[in-house]
Protein backbone atom coordinates (compact mmCIF):
# COMPACT_ATOMS: atom_id res chain seq x y z
CA UNK A 1 0.00 0.00 0.00
CA UNK A 2 1.51 3.31 -1.06
CA UNK A 3 0.43 5.62 1.74
CA UNK A 4 1.97 7.81 4.39
CA UNK A 5 1.75 6.34 7.90
CA UNK A 6 0.14 8.30 10.67
CA UNK A 7 2.37 9.77 13.37
CA UNK A 8 1.19 10.42 16.91
CA UNK A 9 2.50 13.29 19.03
CA UNK A 10 2.46 13.25 22.83
CA UNK A 11 2.65 16.09 25.34
CA UNK A 12 5.84 15.74 27.38
CA UNK A 13 5.65 19.05 29.22
CA UNK A 14 4.58 17.43 32.50
CA UNK A 15 7.13 14.61 32.43
CA UNK A 16 9.96 14.62 35.00
CA UNK A 17 13.54 14.83 33.72
CA UNK A 18 15.43 12.01 35.44
CA UNK A 19 19.16 11.83 34.78
CA UNK A 20 21.28 9.11 36.34
CA UNK A 21 24.64 10.48 37.57
CA UNK A 22 27.51 8.81 35.77
CA UNK A 23 29.11 6.42 38.30
CA UNK A 24 32.77 6.99 39.07
CA UNK A 25 33.78 3.66 37.57
CA UNK A 26 31.80 4.24 34.37
CA UNK A 27 28.57 2.84 33.00
CA UNK A 28 28.02 -0.05 30.60
CA UNK A 29 25.05 -0.48 28.25
CA UNK A 30 24.66 -3.67 26.25
CA UNK A 31 22.29 -3.45 23.28
CA UNK A 32 20.91 -6.58 21.60
CA UNK A 33 18.75 -6.84 18.53
CA UNK A 34 18.32 -7.96 14.96
CA UNK A 35 20.39 -6.62 12.09
CA UNK A 36 18.60 -4.10 9.91
CA UNK A 37 16.29 -2.77 12.62
CA UNK A 38 18.41 0.14 13.86
CA UNK A 39 20.32 -1.48 16.73
CA UNK A 40 23.60 0.13 15.72
CA UNK A 41 21.81 3.47 15.41
CA UNK A 42 21.00 3.26 19.13
CA UNK A 43 24.63 2.66 20.07
CA UNK A 44 25.76 5.47 17.75
CA UNK A 45 23.29 7.91 19.31
CA UNK A 46 24.42 7.01 22.82
CA UNK A 47 28.08 7.38 21.91
CA UNK A 48 27.57 10.74 20.19
CA UNK A 49 25.45 12.08 23.06
CA UNK A 50 28.25 11.20 25.50
CA UNK A 51 30.81 12.92 23.25
CA UNK A 52 28.67 16.08 23.14
CA UNK A 53 28.69 16.14 26.95
CA UNK A 54 32.46 15.85 27.04
CA UNK A 55 32.34 12.31 28.37
CA UNK A 56 34.48 9.43 27.15
CA UNK A 57 32.77 6.61 25.35
CA UNK A 58 33.43 3.53 23.28
CA UNK A 59 31.09 1.47 21.12
CA UNK A 60 31.88 -2.04 19.94
CA UNK A 61 29.35 -3.28 17.42
CA UNK A 62 29.26 -7.00 16.70
CA UNK A 63 27.09 -7.72 13.66
CA UNK A 64 28.76 -10.99 12.66
CA UNK A 65 28.07 -12.54 9.27
CA UNK A 66 24.31 -11.88 9.29
CA UNK A 67 24.04 -8.09 9.41
CA UNK A 68 20.47 -8.20 8.10
CA UNK A 69 18.13 -10.43 10.09
CA UNK A 70 20.87 -11.92 12.27
CA UNK A 71 21.79 -11.34 15.91
CA UNK A 72 23.51 -8.02 16.60
CA UNK A 73 25.25 -6.96 19.80
CA UNK A 74 26.57 -3.54 20.72
CA UNK A 75 28.78 -2.72 23.72
CA UNK A 76 28.42 0.92 24.80
CA UNK A 77 30.73 2.11 27.57
CA UNK A 78 30.55 5.57 29.16
CA UNK A 79 33.02 7.16 31.56
CA UNK A 80 34.43 10.50 32.69
CA UNK A 81 37.98 9.80 31.45
CA UNK A 82 39.50 7.79 28.61
CA UNK A 83 41.75 5.79 30.96
CA UNK A 84 38.63 4.25 32.52
CA UNK A 85 37.81 2.56 29.23
CA UNK A 86 40.72 0.21 28.69
CA UNK A 87 38.55 -2.24 26.73
CA UNK A 88 35.68 -1.42 24.37
CA UNK A 89 33.91 -4.62 25.37
CA UNK A 90 31.93 -5.11 28.57
CA UNK A 91 33.41 -7.77 30.83
CA UNK A 92 31.40 -10.70 32.25
CA UNK A 93 28.80 -9.46 34.73
CA UNK A 94 29.65 -5.85 33.91
CA UNK A 95 26.47 -4.65 32.18
CA UNK A 96 24.60 -1.93 34.06
CA UNK A 97 21.79 -1.82 31.50
CA UNK A 98 20.74 -4.30 28.81
CA UNK A 99 18.62 -2.69 26.15
CA UNK A 100 17.10 -5.87 24.69
CA UNK A 101 15.62 -4.63 21.42
CA UNK A 102 15.21 -8.33 20.67
CA UNK A 103 14.56 -10.48 23.73
CA UNK A 104 15.57 -13.74 22.05
CA UNK A 105 19.07 -12.41 21.42
CA UNK A 106 19.23 -11.12 25.01
CA UNK A 107 18.40 -14.63 26.26
CA UNK A 108 21.43 -16.03 24.45
CA UNK A 109 24.45 -17.15 26.47
CA UNK A 110 26.66 -14.35 25.08
CA UNK A 111 24.29 -11.74 26.51
CA UNK A 112 23.51 -13.62 29.71
CA UNK A 113 27.20 -13.73 30.64
CA UNK A 114 27.28 -9.93 30.85
CA UNK A 115 24.38 -9.69 33.30
CA UNK A 116 24.42 -9.90 37.08
CA UNK A 117 21.36 -10.15 39.35
CA UNK A 118 22.56 -7.49 41.80
CA UNK A 119 23.65 -5.06 39.08
CA UNK A 120 21.97 -5.30 35.67
CA UNK A 121 18.72 -3.56 34.76
CA UNK A 122 16.91 -4.65 31.61
CA UNK A 123 14.45 -2.99 29.26
CA UNK A 124 13.30 -5.69 26.84
CA UNK A 125 11.03 -5.79 23.82
CA UNK A 126 8.05 -7.98 24.73
CA UNK A 127 7.17 -8.48 21.05
CA UNK A 128 9.11 -11.56 19.98
CA UNK A 129 10.33 -11.35 16.39
CA UNK A 130 10.05 -14.53 14.30
CA UNK A 131 13.34 -16.38 13.89
CA UNK A 132 14.54 -18.06 10.68
CA UNK A 133 13.29 -21.41 12.02
CA UNK A 134 9.73 -20.13 11.61
CA UNK A 135 10.20 -20.31 7.82
CA UNK A 136 10.79 -24.06 8.11
CA UNK A 137 8.34 -24.77 10.94
CA UNK A 138 5.00 -22.91 10.84
CA UNK A 139 4.07 -24.34 14.26
CA UNK A 140 7.27 -23.14 15.91
CA UNK A 141 6.94 -22.26 19.59
CA UNK A 142 8.75 -18.98 20.24
CA UNK A 143 8.95 -19.89 23.94
CA UNK A 144 8.12 -16.37 25.09
CA UNK A 145 7.81 -17.44 28.75
CA UNK A 146 11.14 -19.25 28.63
CA UNK A 147 12.88 -16.22 27.12
CA UNK A 148 11.46 -13.90 29.76
CA UNK A 149 12.41 -16.28 32.56
CA UNK A 150 16.00 -16.55 31.28
CA UNK A 151 16.40 -12.77 31.21
CA UNK A 152 14.86 -12.19 34.64
CA UNK A 153 17.02 -14.89 36.22
CA UNK A 154 20.26 -13.48 34.77
CA UNK A 155 19.54 -9.81 35.56
CA UNK A 156 17.92 -7.94 38.42
CA UNK A 157 14.29 -9.17 38.27
CA UNK A 158 13.08 -6.08 40.12
CA UNK A 159 14.68 -3.81 37.50
CA UNK A 160 13.57 -5.77 34.44
CA UNK A 161 10.74 -4.41 32.30
CA UNK A 162 9.19 -5.85 29.16
CA UNK A 163 7.74 -3.29 26.76
CA UNK A 164 5.46 -4.00 23.79
CA UNK A 165 7.70 -1.78 21.69
CA UNK A 166 6.83 -3.13 18.24
CA UNK A 167 3.10 -2.87 18.95
CA UNK A 168 3.34 0.74 20.13
CA UNK A 169 5.72 1.82 17.36
CA UNK A 170 3.60 0.24 14.62
CA UNK A 171 0.34 1.73 15.92
CA UNK A 172 1.58 5.23 16.75
CA UNK A 173 4.54 5.73 14.42
CA UNK A 174 3.37 3.61 11.53
CA UNK A 175 6.54 1.51 11.48
CA UNK A 176 8.09 -1.03 13.87
CA UNK A 177 11.53 0.33 12.94
CA UNK A 178 10.95 2.97 15.62
CA UNK A 179 10.78 0.36 18.40
CA UNK A 180 14.48 0.48 19.30
CA UNK A 181 14.64 4.25 19.78
CA UNK A 182 11.32 4.04 21.63
CA UNK A 183 12.91 1.59 24.08
CA UNK A 184 15.86 3.92 24.45
CA UNK A 185 13.42 6.68 25.46
CA UNK A 186 11.74 4.31 27.90
CA UNK A 187 15.06 3.46 29.55
CA UNK A 188 16.08 7.12 29.73
CA UNK A 189 12.80 8.11 31.43
CA UNK A 190 13.39 5.37 34.00
CA UNK A 191 16.73 6.98 34.84
CA UNK A 192 18.77 4.12 33.36
CA UNK A 193 20.81 6.15 30.85
CA UNK A 194 23.24 8.71 32.40
CA UNK A 195 23.01 11.27 29.58
CA UNK A 196 21.25 14.61 29.21
CA UNK A 197 18.10 14.86 27.10
CA UNK A 198 19.54 17.81 25.18
CA UNK A 199 22.61 15.83 24.12
CA UNK A 200 20.53 12.87 22.95
CA UNK A 201 18.31 15.25 21.03
CA UNK A 202 21.35 16.88 19.39
CA UNK A 203 22.82 13.46 18.58
CA UNK A 204 19.65 12.60 16.65
CA UNK A 205 19.97 15.80 14.66
CA UNK A 206 23.63 15.14 13.88
CA UNK A 207 22.74 11.62 12.80
CA UNK A 208 20.81 13.28 9.99
CA UNK A 209 18.44 10.36 9.29
CA UNK A 210 14.71 10.35 10.06
CA UNK A 211 15.18 13.09 12.65
CA UNK A 212 11.50 13.88 13.40
CA UNK A 213 10.63 10.17 13.37
CA UNK A 214 13.36 9.25 15.87
CA UNK A 215 12.46 12.15 18.14
CA UNK A 216 8.81 11.06 18.18
CA UNK A 217 9.87 7.48 18.94
CA UNK A 218 12.07 8.63 21.84
CA UNK A 219 9.23 10.80 23.19
CA UNK A 220 6.75 7.93 23.00
CA UNK A 221 9.17 5.77 24.96
CA UNK A 222 9.39 8.43 27.65
CA UNK A 223 5.60 8.72 27.82
CA UNK A 224 5.23 4.94 27.96
CA UNK A 225 7.57 4.76 30.95
CA UNK A 226 5.87 7.62 32.77
CA UNK A 227 2.21 6.87 31.99
CA UNK A 228 1.75 3.55 30.16
CA UNK A 229 -2.05 3.70 30.33
CA UNK A 230 -2.17 6.91 28.31
CA UNK A 231 -0.02 5.38 25.56
CA UNK A 232 -2.05 2.19 25.49
CA UNK A 233 -5.19 4.29 25.01
CA UNK A 234 -3.54 5.96 22.04
CA UNK A 235 -2.65 2.53 20.65
CA UNK A 236 -6.23 1.32 21.01
CA UNK A 237 -7.53 4.46 19.32
CA UNK A 238 -5.04 4.10 16.46
CA UNK A 239 -5.75 0.42 15.90
CA UNK A 240 -9.51 0.86 16.00
CA UNK A 241 -11.97 -1.37 17.83
CA UNK A 242 -10.42 -4.37 19.51
CA UNK A 243 -10.88 -7.64 17.61
CA UNK A 244 -13.62 -9.92 18.78
CA UNK A 245 -12.32 -12.10 21.63
CA UNK A 246 -11.70 -15.75 20.97
CA UNK A 247 -14.51 -18.17 21.74
CA UNK A 248 -14.32 -19.31 25.35
CA UNK A 249 -16.87 -22.12 25.23
CA UNK A 250 -17.84 -24.81 22.76
CA UNK A 251 -21.23 -23.17 22.29
CA UNK A 252 -19.52 -19.85 21.43
CA UNK A 253 -17.27 -21.64 18.95
CA UNK A 254 -20.18 -23.30 17.16
CA UNK A 255 -22.32 -20.15 17.15
CA UNK A 256 -19.52 -17.99 15.74
CA UNK A 257 -18.70 -20.44 12.98
CA UNK A 258 -22.36 -20.83 12.09
CA UNK A 259 -22.64 -17.06 11.70
CA UNK A 260 -19.43 -16.94 9.64
CA UNK A 261 -20.66 -19.64 7.26
CA UNK A 262 -23.97 -17.83 6.84
CA UNK A 263 -22.05 -14.73 5.74
CA UNK A 264 -19.72 -16.90 3.65
CA UNK A 265 -22.59 -18.49 1.68
CA UNK A 266 -26.07 -18.64 3.23
CA UNK A 267 -28.13 -20.11 6.10
CA UNK A 268 -28.61 -23.44 4.32
CA UNK A 269 -24.85 -23.83 3.97
CA UNK A 270 -24.40 -23.03 7.67
CA UNK A 271 -27.06 -25.61 8.60
CA UNK A 272 -24.94 -28.26 6.89
CA UNK A 273 -22.21 -27.38 9.37
CA UNK A 274 -24.46 -27.50 12.43
CA UNK A 275 -26.01 -30.81 11.35
CA UNK A 276 -22.67 -32.65 11.38
CA UNK A 277 -21.51 -30.90 14.56
CA UNK A 278 -24.74 -31.88 16.32
CA UNK A 279 -24.22 -35.51 15.26
CA UNK A 280 -20.78 -35.41 16.84
CA UNK A 281 -22.17 -33.74 19.94
CA UNK A 282 -24.77 -36.48 20.31
CA UNK A 283 -21.88 -38.87 20.99
CA UNK A 284 -21.40 -36.99 24.33
CA UNK A 285 -17.75 -36.20 23.73
CA UNK A 286 -16.79 -32.51 23.85
CA UNK A 287 -13.25 -33.11 22.58
CA UNK A 288 -14.54 -34.80 19.42
CA UNK A 289 -17.23 -32.13 18.96
CA UNK A 290 -14.63 -29.36 19.24
CA UNK A 291 -12.36 -31.08 16.70
CA UNK A 292 -15.25 -31.56 14.26
CA UNK A 293 -16.44 -27.95 14.64
CA UNK A 294 -12.98 -26.54 13.91
CA UNK A 295 -12.03 -28.93 11.13
CA UNK A 296 -15.36 -29.03 9.29
CA UNK A 297 -15.61 -25.24 9.36
CA UNK A 298 -12.13 -24.99 7.85
CA UNK A 299 -13.13 -27.26 4.97
CA UNK A 300 -16.46 -25.54 4.35
CA UNK A 301 -15.03 -22.00 4.41
CA UNK A 302 -12.29 -22.57 1.82
CA UNK A 303 -10.83 -19.30 0.52
CA UNK A 304 -12.00 -19.06 -3.08
CA UNK A 305 -12.37 -16.08 -5.41
CA UNK A 306 -15.79 -15.11 -4.02
CA UNK A 307 -14.55 -15.16 -0.43
CA UNK A 308 -11.48 -13.07 -1.25
CA UNK A 309 -13.77 -10.53 -2.91
CA UNK A 310 -16.15 -10.50 0.08
CA UNK A 311 -13.42 -10.03 2.66
CA UNK A 312 -11.89 -7.14 0.76
CA UNK A 313 -15.20 -5.32 0.35
CA UNK A 314 -17.26 -5.98 3.50
CA UNK A 315 -15.87 -2.81 5.11
CA UNK A 316 -13.34 -4.30 7.54
CA UNK A 317 -10.34 -4.07 5.21
CA UNK A 318 -11.03 -0.44 4.36
CA UNK A 319 -11.57 0.46 8.02
CA UNK A 320 -8.29 -1.19 9.07
CA UNK A 321 -6.46 0.57 6.24
CA UNK A 322 -7.81 3.97 7.24
CA UNK A 323 -6.94 3.36 10.89
CA UNK A 324 -3.29 2.65 10.14
CA UNK A 325 -2.62 5.04 7.27
CA UNK A 326 -3.50 8.61 6.38
CA UNK A 327 -3.52 10.61 3.18
CA UNK A 328 -4.58 9.60 -0.31
CA UNK A 329 -4.57 5.87 -0.89
CA UNK A 330 -3.30 3.85 -3.82
CA UNK A 331 -3.53 0.25 -2.59
CA UNK A 332 -1.93 -2.42 -4.75
CA UNK A 333 -3.16 -5.98 -4.40
CA UNK A 334 -1.10 -8.99 -5.42
CA UNK A 335 -3.19 -11.73 -7.03
CA UNK A 336 -2.64 -14.90 -8.98
CA UNK A 337 -5.83 -15.34 -11.05
CA UNK A 338 -6.18 -19.05 -11.89
CA UNK A 339 -7.50 -18.33 -15.37
CA UNK A 340 -4.31 -16.73 -16.70
CA UNK A 341 -1.62 -16.92 -14.02
CA UNK A 342 1.60 -18.42 -15.37
CA UNK A 343 4.09 -20.54 -13.50
CA UNK A 344 7.07 -18.60 -12.19
CA UNK A 345 10.17 -20.50 -13.41
CA UNK A 346 12.12 -19.35 -10.35
CA UNK A 347 9.68 -20.82 -7.82
CA UNK A 348 7.68 -23.36 -9.79
CA UNK A 349 4.51 -21.77 -8.43
CA UNK A 350 1.84 -19.52 -9.98
CA UNK A 351 3.13 -16.01 -10.54
CA UNK A 352 1.45 -13.10 -8.78
CA UNK A 353 0.49 -9.87 -10.49
CA UNK A 354 -0.06 -6.38 -9.11
CA UNK A 355 -3.53 -4.83 -9.47
CA UNK A 356 -4.47 -1.25 -8.70
CA UNK A 357 -7.44 0.12 -6.70
CA UNK A 358 -9.81 -0.58 -9.59
CA UNK A 359 -9.79 -4.28 -8.67
CA UNK A 360 -11.80 -3.47 -5.53
CA UNK A 361 -14.74 -2.48 -7.74
CA UNK A 362 -14.46 -5.85 -9.45
CA UNK A 363 -14.39 -7.52 -6.03
CA UNK A 364 -17.64 -5.79 -5.02
CA UNK A 365 -19.30 -7.22 -8.11
CA UNK A 366 -17.83 -10.70 -7.59
CA UNK A 367 -18.95 -10.84 -3.95
CA UNK A 368 -22.57 -10.51 -5.08
CA UNK A 369 -22.29 -13.73 -7.09
CA UNK A 370 -21.17 -15.99 -4.23
CA UNK A 371 -24.44 -17.91 -4.68
CA UNK A 372 -22.87 -19.48 -7.77
CA UNK A 373 -20.25 -21.18 -5.62
CA UNK A 374 -20.17 -24.91 -6.27
CA UNK A 375 -22.91 -24.85 -8.93
CA UNK A 376 -22.63 -25.69 -12.63
CA UNK A 377 -22.63 -21.94 -13.36
CA UNK A 378 -19.58 -21.27 -11.17
CA UNK A 379 -16.79 -20.21 -13.58
CA UNK A 380 -14.17 -20.80 -10.89
CA UNK A 381 -15.58 -24.14 -9.76
CA UNK A 382 -13.95 -26.11 -12.57
CA UNK A 383 -10.47 -25.21 -11.34
CA UNK A 384 -8.70 -28.37 -10.02
CA UNK A 385 -8.02 -26.62 -6.70
CA UNK A 386 -11.70 -25.84 -6.16
CA UNK A 387 -12.71 -29.38 -7.10
CA UNK A 388 -10.24 -30.77 -4.59
CA UNK A 389 -11.53 -28.45 -1.86
CA UNK A 390 -15.16 -29.43 -2.48
CA UNK A 391 -14.25 -33.13 -2.51
CA UNK A 392 -12.66 -32.76 0.92
CA UNK A 393 -16.02 -31.76 2.42
CA UNK A 394 -17.67 -35.07 1.47
CA UNK A 395 -14.53 -36.99 2.46
CA UNK A 396 -14.66 -35.46 5.93
CA UNK A 397 -18.38 -36.01 6.41
CA UNK A 398 -17.97 -39.71 5.63
CA UNK A 399 -15.02 -39.99 8.01
CA UNK A 400 -16.82 -38.32 10.90
CA UNK A 401 -19.83 -40.60 10.41
CA UNK A 402 -17.53 -43.60 10.72
CA UNK A 403 -15.87 -42.17 13.83
CA UNK A 404 -19.20 -41.56 15.55
CA UNK A 405 -20.43 -45.04 14.71
CA UNK A 406 -17.41 -46.79 16.19
CA UNK A 407 -16.61 -44.39 19.05
CA UNK A 408 -15.73 -45.96 22.41
CA UNK A 409 -13.95 -44.64 25.51
CA UNK A 410 -10.86 -46.57 24.44
CA UNK A 411 -10.51 -44.96 21.01
CA UNK A 412 -11.62 -41.40 21.81
CA UNK A 413 -8.11 -39.97 21.60
CA UNK A 414 -7.57 -41.58 18.19
CA UNK A 415 -10.96 -40.30 17.00
CA UNK A 416 -10.08 -36.72 17.98
CA UNK A 417 -6.72 -37.02 16.20
CA UNK A 418 -8.40 -38.23 12.99
CA UNK A 419 -11.12 -35.57 13.23
CA UNK A 420 -8.45 -32.86 13.61
CA UNK A 421 -6.53 -33.79 10.45
CA UNK A 422 -7.95 -30.97 8.27
CA UNK A 423 -6.44 -28.37 10.59
CA UNK A 424 -3.06 -29.14 9.02
CA UNK A 425 -4.34 -28.55 5.47
CA UNK A 426 -3.03 -25.01 5.42
CA UNK A 427 -1.89 -22.67 2.70
CA UNK A 428 -3.19 -21.97 -0.77
CA UNK A 429 -2.62 -23.34 -4.25
CA UNK A 430 0.33 -25.76 -4.55
CA UNK A 431 1.19 -25.28 -0.87
CA UNK A 432 -2.24 -26.49 0.20
CA UNK A 433 -2.17 -29.32 -2.36
CA UNK A 434 1.08 -30.59 -0.84
CA UNK A 435 -0.34 -30.26 2.68
CA UNK A 436 -3.42 -32.26 1.68
CA UNK A 437 -1.25 -35.07 0.31
CA UNK A 438 0.75 -35.14 3.55
CA UNK A 439 -2.42 -35.26 5.67
CA UNK A 440 -3.94 -38.01 3.55
CA UNK A 441 -0.80 -40.13 4.09
CA UNK A 442 -1.05 -39.60 7.86
CA UNK A 443 -4.77 -40.32 7.72
CA UNK A 444 -4.17 -43.80 6.27
CA UNK A 445 -1.83 -44.66 9.15
CA UNK A 446 -4.31 -43.43 11.76
CA UNK A 447 -7.28 -45.26 10.25
CA UNK A 448 -5.20 -48.43 10.28
CA UNK A 449 -5.34 -48.22 14.08
CA UNK A 450 -9.15 -47.89 14.12
CA UNK A 451 -10.61 -51.24 15.26
CA UNK A 452 -13.04 -51.91 12.40
CA UNK A 453 -10.74 -50.61 9.68
CA UNK A 454 -7.76 -52.52 11.07
CA UNK A 455 -9.74 -55.77 10.94
CA UNK A 456 -10.85 -55.13 7.39
CA UNK A 457 -7.27 -54.39 6.35
CA UNK A 458 -6.07 -57.60 8.00
CA UNK A 459 -8.80 -59.61 6.26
Amino acid sequence: VVRKAKATEVDLSALPMPVLPLPGDGYNIFVTGIGGTGVLTVSALLGMAAHLEGKSSTTADMAGLAQKGGAVYSHVRLADRDEQLLSPRIIAGGADLVLACDAVVAADKAAQNLMMPNRTAVVANADIAPTSDFVRDRDLDFQRAKVEKAIRSAANPNATTFVAADTVATALLGDAIGANVLMMGFAWQQGLIPLQLASIDQAMELNGTAIPFNKRAFSLGRQLAHDPKSVLKLVEAARGPAPEPLSETLDDLIARRTADLTAYQNAAYASRFTALVNRARAANNDALTDAVARSYYKLLAYKDEYEVARLYTDGRFEAALNQQFSGGSRPKIMLSPPMFARIDPATGRPKKYSFGPWVLSLFRLMAKFKGLRGTALDPFGYNPERREERALIGWYEAGVAQLIEGLTPANTKLAVEIASLPLDMRGYGPVKHTAIATVKAREAKLWAKWPGVAKQAAA
